[in-house]
């Protein structure tokens, strides 16, 4: 099989590619804005990969792929408030690549990831299969125009009923190569273990599904060989994990130290996704079940992660 992936340097390209190597005998063609990025991520101590590594001008629907996997997306926030028509154009832009190319060649397969993001920002419940997405389209605010851009292309892809697109959508993510300078509560507790230093956390006590590499890799296979797909499917776990219950065990596993404090700034914006995670297990049907839940995927990352720092 021949896979071209789009967005070579994302967290969980990166992950997939690493899976993809170690685990099967595909194909693939790294396309990037940053060729020496992608070299650096595949080409060190801790992974020798020989993938074709590409610009995306290389990009030809001359070339014959069985799949297409889009990584592309801008997700810094502060970038997507000072550029707020540059997160749709980028979008789009590298979207129509994939469906230019389904035209051309109407029997590949176009995985695009998305985002929990398609439903809004509230999540007082977790999201299931009757969940609608939830904007006020009146008042729209710079936080609002990722979340919208997901949504505005899933809505094409599901107009494209003859062609293969399959969306998944990625609520919470954890790799034991994860970018540690991003701003999540659970890449503050890596940095707290890290560093040896108390981790300052707000009561709220919020809910995530962490997905992690084994089973994101499981998710994507599913979606590879079941055939003929015009469908979301939303990412999940065999559990998902609360905050309190989540710092307790690390606690106990890590010695994690922690303080929880009734407000702290940075970590008020959990207030607005108290249950960000889905319990519509519609992958069910192609043949998906996690192996792991969020604790225990969390729990095998980080030994990963500590195993490399020894």
């Amino acid at each position: 099989m021949k896979i071209a992936i789009l967005g070579a340097t994302s967290q969980i390209a990166k992950d997939l590619i690493i899976s993809f190597h170690e685990k099967t005998d595909y194909s693939c063609f790294l396309f990037s804005r940053n060729t020496s990025k992608v070299h650096e991520n595949f080409n060190n101590e801790h992974n020798n990969i020989k993938y074709e590594n590409l610009l995306f001008d290389s990009f030809s629907t001359k070339d014959k792929y069985d799949l297409i996997i889009n990584f592309v997306s801008i997700v810094n926030p502060n970038f997507a408030e000072m550029n707020e028509s540059v997160i749709f154009e980028v979008a789009e832009k590298y979207d129509n690549i994939a469906l230019n190319y389904l035209k051309e060649h109407p029997q590949t397969k176009y995985i695009f990831l998305s985002s929990g993001a398609v439903y809004g920002d509230s999540f007082d419940k977790p999201i299931d299969k009757s969940t609608l997405a939830k904007f006020d389209i009146n008042s729209l605010k710079s936080k609002d125009w990722y979340s919208l851009s997901k949504l505005y292309l899933e809505a094409k892809h599901r107009s494209m009923q003859h062609f293969s697109i399959i969306d998944v959508r990625v609520f919470n993510y954890f790799s034991s190569s994860q970018d540690l300078t991003e701003n999540y509560l659970i890449i503050d507790i890596v940095n707290s273990l890290l560093n040896k230093e108390v981790l300052i956390t707000s009561s709220d006590n919020i809910i995530r599904d962490y997905i992690t590499p084994p089973d994101f890799f499981n998710l994507v296979q599913k979606v590879i060989t079941f055939g003929q797909l015009n469908v979301a499917f939303d990412c999940y776990t065999k559990a998902p994990v609360n905050k309190l219950e989540l710092l307790a065990i690390l606690e106990r596993e890590f010695s994690l130290r922690y303080n929880i404090k009734d407000s702290i700034g940075k970590h008020d914006v959990g207030k607005l996704k108290l249950n960000y995670f889905s319990k519509n297990k519609s992958a069910e049907a192609i043949g998906y079940f996690p192996e792991y839940s969020s604790i225990d995927g969390v729990l095998n990352e980080l030994n990963i992660l500590f195993a490399s720092k020894v």
